[in-house]
């Protein structure tokens, strides 16, 4: 999200003479030795967070208690290598990290890092002595996959059936994937006819695979899951000290909310690839929870956007390439896990991912560079019942950040705008779902375009001191009934757009329960630019991101932690799944300042009426109750979180997963009676060029297979 241009210079400046001051207090205070590399970093950084950070934390033991639960958390998140008597060893520090941050102390991370290096070699012997005899897939036994459930071994017993039941688990997961696939290559034998070679010199028909016996499956399941483990405690034991103090200082900026981080110099190195998408790959930018990696955002105009089945949430499992065999990456951390996944161009990539649903998906993905014209504001005319209506569908608020030219999304949607006027459409939907901010001008920017002037968002930053970003142009683009969609991946900026819109009493939100909830600014320091050169010799230090302001609507509420609640609610997936702001680790809470002054729209929705015609739709659709009903069940299944370690309960489990998932995914892409059909202008703008009407024909045939666009137009039609 960028902050508003004319005050960054400043702003900037100010961060920074905060800092050096910080780093100067701990260096004058260090004994004559001189401080070493973890006091400077963990000083300056804590001193210049409690200084700059919107919300500065105390140096107490509630301080102390937040870092040592989140510490715990990120170094054994499945419970399976430290003791319940580990916990108590370490529980002696939870009140006195403070102290040893001010201090320059470093007990808790000692005697923390020395158990874990411990506790690792002792679990490698353990995972290859239980891999190393078959298991029995036909006992009846459960397995808990909410690790958050679980509790700290009591002793070696107890921890070593921990490990036993996590291994069988996932070798039977393994083992009923090979079972899949083996019953799927069986289906699709061709046919004599097609199987006849076309001419004479065609390439003869590779071999069928050999059939596996249930017992071959397992023994190779197994011999997977354990390379799995050699791979990952490899890197457990190769992490040097540096990476260690790295994980460390992140733990504790994490603590001060989830969007302050601090970067080592490689890992900012890698942040900034991952911001840019401009590389030949699947166009995902990626981040690491709980030992697993998930989807953040799919790039638009990337490889993942076009094929359509990588969604934000999805979390990677394995990478193969190509056909080749496929690659744990559980426990990995980013910077290893994208070497596999980045590519050449052309090359293809399969993805074997969990659903946000729990069930899991083989997503083959042909890496590409991302194509510009596909991440613009794109627009479609819709016609029903002899009315036209005009979709525009935004992915990100794009700007030109470097003043090179590039688009900009406010005045591009602007140009949308004015063709629809043209077509003489009798509503618009503006889409922003999954669409995860950008800039925060060309928002503001984008809110003028419906109304006549007013302010869009109140930004208000640690010192109480609030900023109002108004549209000041009075000429309104578009003055029709205005729907915009919204999911539980609509961020920042979106919500901000959305949230103007709703308090103006100007469109209708429509969408997931609520929106993401990220209402926060951030800015990076560079550390080693803000420290002072009687520190030269130990650098380089990293970066440091902090949130610096919080934002909130021109009603006073803050689109933190809430997010936006649309005026109608339809069923969807994510709506009752822990996602958004509110399932990370302490975030910023939501609260309320004075309003601006602002005036409501002149024609106001009529809500209460477009509510209960859109609720009496949706509960006599056979398609949105499959969506209900399939959301519920996913719901009870993630409480439950128990899965059988008995082969055929496990497969009859699974084939209920994808049957259910399946009949969610047809229902979202239920047709509807709806014609779409490119913008005359872009028709008479393409000219017959045949790249450019292939896309606004794909990009058309698309939208037919939604049903929330159907209603969104329905919601529309019931204004008129």
């Amino acid at each position: 999200m960028s902050f508003p241009r004319l005050k960054i210079g400043l702003y900037a400046f100010l961060v920074m003479a905060v800092f050096v001051l910080a780093s100067y207090r701990l260096f004058r205070r260090s004994t004559s030795a001189g401080p070493t590399k973890e006091q400077v970093l963990i000083g300056t950084m804590v001193q210049g967070l409690n200084s700059a950070h919107y919300q500065p934390e105390k140096l107490d033991d509630m301080f102390s208690k937040r870092v040592f639960d989140l510490s715990l958390k990120r170094d054994d998140y499945r419970k399976t290598f430290l003791l319940a008597s580990d916990i108590e060893n370490l529980r002696r520090y939870q009140n006195d990290i403070d102290d040893e941050v001010k201090t320059g102390r470093r007990d808790f991370f000692d005697l923390s890092t020395q158990l874990m290096t411990q506790r690792v070699k002792e679990m490698q012997l353990l995972y290859r002595e239980i891999l190393a005899k078959p298991f029995d897939f036909t006992t009846n036994e459960m397995f808990q996959t909410d690790f958050e459930k679980a509790t700290w071994p009591a002793d070696k017993a107890v921890q070593r059936e921990s490990w036993r039941k996590m291994l069988k688990f996932e070798t039977l997961s393994r083992v009923s994937e090979m079972m899949d696939a083996q019953e799927k290559a069986k289906t699709a034998k061709p046919s004599a006819a097609t199987a006849a070679p076309a001419a004479a010199n065609a390439k003869a028909p590779t071999a069928p695979e050999p059939v596996r016996t249930p017992a071959q499956m397992e023994a190779e399941a197994r011999k997977r899951v354990l390379k799995t483990y050699d791979d990952q405690f490899a890197d457990l034991l190769e992490v040097n000290a540096s990476e260690q103090l790295a994980s460390y200082a992140n733990v504790i900026a994490n603590t001060y909310d989830p969007h302050t981080d601090y970067f080592a110099p490689k890992a900012k190195e890698d942040f900034d690839y991952q911001l840019t998408g401009r590389f030949e790959g699947i166009g995902a930018q990626l981040r690491e929870k709980d030992g697993l990696i998930y989807i953040e955002d799919i790039i638009p105009g990337s490889a993942s956007a076009r094929q359509g089945e990588l969604k934000k949430g999805d979390a990677i499992l394995r990478v193969a390439q190509g056909a080749a065999e496929p690659v744990s990456i559980e426990g990995w951390r980013i910077t290893k896990a994208v070497t596999l996944i980045k590519g050449k161009k052309g090359s293809e990539v399969r993805l074997t991912v969990r659903k946000a649903d729990g069930t899991t998906k083989v997503v083959p993905i042909i890496r590409d560079v991302v194509i510009n014209d596909e991440a613009y504001a794109r627009s479609a005319a819709i016609t029903s019942k002899n009315q036209k209506f005009g979709y525009l569908d935004l992915r990100t608020f794009y700007a030109d950040f470097n003043n090179d030219g590039s688009p900009n999304s406010s005045q591009d949607v602007k140009k949308e705008l004015a063709k629809m006027n043209q077509e003489g459409v009798k509503g618009v939907i503006l889409d922003l779902r999954y669409n995860g901010g950008g800039s925060l001008n060309d928002a503001v920017d984008m809110g003028g375009l419906f109304i006549d002037s007013g302010p869009i968002v109140q930004i208000r930053d640690g010192r109480g001191r609030t900023t109002v970003l108004e549209d000041k142009d009075p000429r309104v683009q578009y003055s029709g009934p205005l729907v915009i969609l919204v999911n539980k991946y609509s961020a920042s900026a979106s919500e901000i757009l959305a949230a103007a819109m709703q308090d103006y009493k100007r469109a209708v939100i429509v969408g997931s329960a609520s929106t993401y909830g990220k209402g926060t600014v951030q800015r990076i320091v560079d550390l080693d630019e803000s420290l002072p050169n009687e520190l030269n010799n130990l650098k380089p230090f990293g970066s440091l991101k902090f949130t610096t302001s919080k934002f909130y609507r021109v009603n006073g509420g803050s689109t933190q932690f809430k997010g936006v609640v649309p005026d109608i609610v339809l069923p969807d997936m994510y709506s009752y799944l822990e996602e958004g702001e509110k399932g990370s680790d302490y975030p910023l809470k939501w609260d309320e300042i004075s309003p601006a002054r602002y005036r409501t729209w002149n024609t106001q929705p009529a809500y209460d009426k477009l509510r209960a015609a859109s609720k009496a739709r949706v509960a006599a659709s056979p398609s949105f109750n499959v969506m209900s009903e399939v959301t519920q069940m996913s719901l009870a299944r993630k409480k439950e979180s128990i899965e059988p370690l008995n082969l055929v309960a496990y497969r009859v489990r699974q084939r209920q997963n994808k049957v259910e998932a399946d009949k969610y995914e047809a229902a979202q892409k239920a047709t509807t009676n709806l014609a779409f059909s490119p913008l005359r202008a872009d028709v008479q703008a393409a000219n017959g060029d045949t790249v450019k009407v292939n896309r606004d024909q794909r990009f058309t045939k698309n939208l037919k297979k939604d049903i929330i666009i159907g209603e969104a137009v329905s919601i529309i039609e019931d204004q008129l």
